[in-house]
């Protein structure tokens, strides 16, 4: 995606003439982006586009001088300050919005110099937000130094060290000269390569030719700002606008601890994560558009609070997530967990009613939007339909969650051909059909995503009472196991999360061989008692299961018992076989 058709003009200000790309109608709200370094406006491209086609924007981007085709000033030395990249923002605003305060998005060091306009007197009403991702304020760095430096404590010299060799290559565009023939070199031909396969990008071209004297030029952003400002920051850099701080987990070059203060400088703040690395606009652009969009909408119409302090909300607001066997138990537990975090939610169940209460309850929760469908999971033709409709209706699945699924008990010489059909079309094929047709368009779309699928303590506990259900549980955990090894190359985490005793509804429903109706039943009611007495409630799990994606882990087996037996199973897996022989009395 390129910025063709965007309407060009120059702009000069102190002697050098700024390139401006602007796109969609002067008369909606004005996004102005600010690229980072080494790069051009370019790095934009995705999220202009979205923001102006289908969010209804009008977007600007420009290129900082020295960089894609705005000219550099003469000397470089000194004419890259944070001074004077303030009075380039000035002439930009003026020149696209003269009477309407923009909302400001920056990345890296487009982040770094906007910090500096959204801090200083001169800029105030001029700025309606800011949006920024991957660059602190060079102020609120010396401070956070500072602090570490004055009062140390372990933790405290952890993090400043931390930061300190993630900040290695600082120290080398400080050096004369070195940098700029780098650049001109071989590292400038190289750098697409580099970035593509260290940022895990799309196959492509990079987005500007001008790479070489853009970051040649560049160099002078570090030398001419940072140590200075931060031998002396400033005692007053607050900011006068709400900000939006984007935080990509796996930045290889910021700390995520550089931002634990960052409220005492910005009241207003609305905090994100993503599990990403550093060039985001890039490798991010659909949920970056999102969020972006909903933060400026917000301002627009006053909305300036910031979002609920719920935990894991920095992390799913806005998110679209997708429960199947969401109308009772772990499925409607972690609907509603998702949703309290700020998520979209579809809550998915074969029975309508329940899938619907659960949509409903999701909204109250905090969903921003739920909606229900009812589908049986093991129907390939229906999850087909399914899997086509939400992704016209609503988008790209971020996280699924396979849940469904229905409980089967009894020796294996009882159990018939029919009930290991059903028991391996739910608990198993539900959650293939689940992988491959929600997996699929998170793979074609390149920007991660997480799939979650419910396995038990069963997958790794043999039982001689549970053999068609273990048998499609540890299926589902080798699935899980499997996938994860292909998707990582594409920063889509799968999880297998292993539920020991929960007390859930799903003994009401499960079937008993060999036995007939009246004992069946009296089955149910003996292990719903159980279950109950047990009273681990679903919720817990669900908490789990946000735990999961956040901190993208393979398996995770909950519940005391559960934990014991998958450490019995890798440690003492005879123990486990003995345990297996015992007949469960009930």
């Amino acid at each position: 995606m390129s910025l063709k058709g965007a309407r060009e003009r120059r702009v000069r200000t102190g002697g050098i003439e700024l390139c401006v790309a602007e796109l969609g109608d002067p008369g909606r709200p004005t996004v102005v982006l600010v690229h980072g370094y080494p790069d051009s406006k370019e790095v934009w491209s995705q999220v202009a586009v979205q923001l102006a086609e289908r969010r209804g924007f009008h977007v600007v981007l420009y290129d900082v001088r020295g960089h894609g085709r705005s000219t550099a000033p003469r000397p470089l030395r000194g004419g890259f300050t944070l001074a004077k990249l303030t009075d380039d923002f000035l002439a930009v605003a003026d020149a696209v919005s003269p009477d309407r305060p923009v909302h400001l998005v920056g990345h890296d060091w487009g982040s770094v110099q906007s910090w500096e306009f959204v801090t200083v007197a001169r800029t105030r009403g001029r700025i309606a937000s800011f949006t920024s991702m991957s660059g602190p304020s060079l102020d609120h760095f010396g401070h956070w130094i500072d602090a570490r430096v004055k009062r140390p404590t372990p933790r405290r010299v952890g993090q400043l060290l931390g930061q300190g060799a993630k900040s290695w290559y600082v120290y080398l565009l400080h050096t004369p000269a070195l940098p700029e023939l780098a650049w001109r070199g071989p590292l400038g031909r190289q750098w697409p390569k580099l970035l593509q396969r260290a940022e895990k990008l799309p196959a492509g071209d990079y987005p500007t030719s001008s790479l070489p004297s853009d970051a040649a030029h560049g160099a002078w952003l570090y030398r001419d700002n940072v140590r200075a400002r931060l031998r002396r920051p400033r005692p007053d850099a607050y900011s006068h606008v709400p900000v939006q701080l984007i935080t990509p987990q796996g930045d290889a070059f910021l700390s995520e601890r550089l931002y634990d203060d960052l409220e005492r400088w910005a009241p207003r703040l609305t905090r994100r994560t993503l599990p990403a690395k550093h060039w985001i606009p890039r490798s991010r652009p659909d949920q970056l558009v999102s969020w972006i969009d909903e933060f400026v909408t917000g301002v627009e119409k006053g909305r300036t609070a910031t979002a609920p302090d719920v935990r894991h909300t920095d992390r799913f607001h806005g998110q679209l997530v997708l429960v199947t066997g969401a109308g009772s138990g772990i499925g409607r537990a972690t609907a509603l967990r998702f949703a309290q975090s700020g998520a979209r939610v579809v809550a998915v169940d074969r029975d309508s009613g329940s899938a619907a209460r659960t949509a409903e309850s999701a909204v109250l929760a905090g969903a921003p939007a739920a909606w229900a469908e009812t589908v049986d999971v093991a129907d390939e033709q229906a999850m087909e339909k399914l899997a086509e409709r939400v992704h016209r209706e609503h988008g790209v699945v971020d996280v699924l969650v396979n849940n469904a699924g229905i409980g089967l008990s009894g020796s294996f010489f009882t159990t018939t051909s029919a009930d290991w059909r059903r028991v391996l079309d739910v608990n198993l094929w539900g959650v293939i059909h689940g992988c491959r047709l929600f997996g699929a368009r998170m793979l074609e779309r390149g920007q991660g995503g997480h799939i979650v699928n419910i396995a038990s303590a069963a997958a790794y506990q043999p039982s001689r009472a549970l053999p068609a259900y273990g048998t499609s549980k540890a299926a589902v955990l080798m699935l899980s196991e499997s996938l994860r090894a292909e998707l990582a190359s594409r920063d889509i985490g799968v999880t297998a999360i292993c539920p020991g005793f929960i007390d859930t509804g799903i003994t009401s429903a499960a079937r008993f061989t060999g036995v007939d109706e009246d004992e069946e039943r009296r089955l149910r009611e003996r292990a719903a008692m159980l279950y109950g007495k047990r009273n681990y409630p679903p919720e817990k799990v669900a908490e789990a299961i946000l735990d999961a994606v956040v901190h993208d882990r393979a398996v995770v087996p909950v519940t005391p018992e559960a934990r014991s037996m998958h450490l019995l199973s890798r440690f003492a897996p005879r123990v486990l076989r003995r345990i297996a022989r015992v007949q469960p009395r009930l």
